[in-house]
């Protein structure tokens, strides 16, 4: 729901997805796959694969597969995996973290492997009290693990925790651990499951009036 001043509550910390939510990996994929719709359509695919895996499997092998399932070639999505330090964050989000880190404790669950991650994280100001990928805790999100070991490592209830969703699977995966979700929807994806988030916008910068 959008944020009204009727809606405003205070949060104890906040765990982001990395790569949809506070990374833009969107542009990234379009470029190297050269073009947005080939881009979008691989994408789409490897989040289909993460979230049917389960139990994790290597993160590049999905990336590689969704490729191939995609007419991708496989030299392109080496190429992916090759420049992630080229993911850039959303145009706010810098801002919105670096307010966020003065405020409360900020997290990271993401659906990666522990090398990828470990860029991205640093792409993102690597200023992070909880890190939880899907290496890590053996399983991909919305797998209730990824969510759990972030929670863990903050040592708070989870609903004193504001989840930031980029992809819509988080929503349910979040929500069923007991965290409210604030839904980051740039992409103007559509929701799966019934599962509802608390928020839903199309920027970081809402986040402010709510932790």
């Amino acid at each position: 729901m959008p944020i009204s001043l009727n809606s405003v509550r205070q949060f104890d910390a906040v765990i982001f997805d990395l790569l949809t939510a506070l990374l833009d990996s969107w542009t990234l994929w379009n470029r190297i796959a050269g073009s947005e719709e080939a881009g979008m359509r691989w994408r789409r695919e490897y989040l289909v694969l993460t979230y049917e895996a389960g139990a994790y499997r290597p993160y590049e092998d999905i990336v590689r597969e969704a490729a191939e399932n995609t007419d991708i070639s496989a030299r392109t999505a080496n190429s992916l995996l090759n420049s992630w330090t080229a993911l850039t964050l959303w145009p706010e989000a810098e801002g919105v973290l670096d307010e966020l880190r003065k405020r409360v404790p900020v997290g990271i669950a993401t659906n990666s492997s522990n090398r990828l991650a470990e860029i991205a994280v640093r792409v993102a100001g690597g200023r992070f009290a909880a890190i939880a990928t899907a290496e890590s805790t053996g399983f991909y999100k919305p797998r209730p693990e990824p969510y759990r070991q972030a929670i863990e490592r903050l040592g708070l209830p989870p609903e004193r925790i504001l989840f930031v969703a980029g992809s819509a699977a988080d929503i349910p995966g979040a929500s069923s651990v007991g965290m409210p979700v604030y839904w980051h929807n740039r992409m103007d994806l559509p929701p799966v499951d019934d599962v509802s988030p608390r928020y839903t916008e199309r920027s970081l910068s809402p986040l402010l009036a709510l932790v």
